[in-house]
């Protein structure tokens, strides 16, 4: 039995949150979750869009790379999920203007049982983002939510999935990339059949590639040939600059503005506004 099936209880509310919800997920770690996060919402901030981050992995790399101090994290995504606090308490500035976090501590690593058999509990993250817009005029509110989820398909994952209009999915231009993509469409389309029916697959972002190796390439022939137009045509290099920036507490847009690395997400998050627009225009 999956965690799917373990938290299904037949409740197929829909409501309706007014920032695009983009849930950045891949089970496999290492393939650029946090760090996409950090700079796809950095990009975003930087043409004017009102953007929060919700840091949904224990670890918190997501915070410690927008420089929030561990011990300024007094209320945290844990605190909202376990129904203590509204998202808007958990949220603070970065350094970046028009971005926001809902930072995380380690105790969202026992969540799934303190939780336990809740009715609710698939839909904690979803009630949440619903209520963050409520009575507020613009410039406060948020046009995009990003959640940063875990390299794993638990409850965490599946309260991002439950409350997310669309999936991005960044994937490492490695050996076993297919193979854990066909995993996390597999839980995408369980998540789509029992908890949230509006739940798309917004694009695949190739993550960590390299020109000069014959197996990234191969890699993204693959990809390409799988996924076809899912795939988004920004890939995002291999790039030092991208590495050193969270050490900094800094995305690398901030770091070094003129680097590949920056230079490819300020692409992406074009591209990502691009299809968005054709979302809108379809529906």
């Amino acid at each position: 039995m999956t965690v799917i099936d373990e938290i299904y209880q037949g409740d197929r509310r829909g409501g309706v949150a007014k920032p695009r919800i983009l849930a950045l997920a891949n089970q496999k770690g290492g393939v650029g979750k946090t760090t996409t996060a950090i700079n796809l919402g950095t990009a975003l901030a930087a043409i004017g869009e009102r953007v929060l981050i919700v840091d949904l992995d224990p670890q918190g790399n997501a915070s410690t790379g927008l420089g929030i101090d561990r011990r300024n994290r007094n209320c945290s995504t844990y605190d909202v999920l376990i129904g203590e606090a509204p998202l808007r308490d958990a949220v603070v500035p970065t350094a970046v203007p028009r971005l926001h976090i809902a930072p995380s501590t380690m105790d969202l690593s026992g969540l799934e049982l303190e939780l336990g058999a809740t009715r609710d509990r698939a839909f904690r993250l979803r009630d949440a983002i619903g209520a963050l817009n409520n009575n507020i005029e613009p410039p406060l509110d948020y046009t995009y939510v990003l959640i940063d989820c875990p390299p794993s398909l638990n409850l965490l994952t599946v309260n991002a999935m439950a409350a997310s209009d669309a999936i991005l999915v960044p994937l490492q231009c490695e050996f076993f990339a297919l193979e854990g993509l066909s995993q996390l469409l597999q839980t995408v389309e369980q998540v789509r059949s029992t908890l949230n029916p509006n739940l798309s697959i917004h694009g695949i972002v190739l993550t960590m590639f390299d020109s000069r190796n014959n197996l990234s390439n191969q890699v993204v022939a693959d990809v390409r040939q799988f996924m076809g137009k899912k795939v988004y045509d920004t890939m995002i290099p291999r790039n030092v600059r991208i590495s050193e920036a969270p050490s900094y507490g800094k995305p690398v847009l901030v770091y070094d503005l003129k680097c590949t690395g920056s230079e490819a997400y300020l692409r992406l998050a074009t591209e990502v506004i691009q299809r968005e627009r054709e979302l809108r225009t379809t529906h």
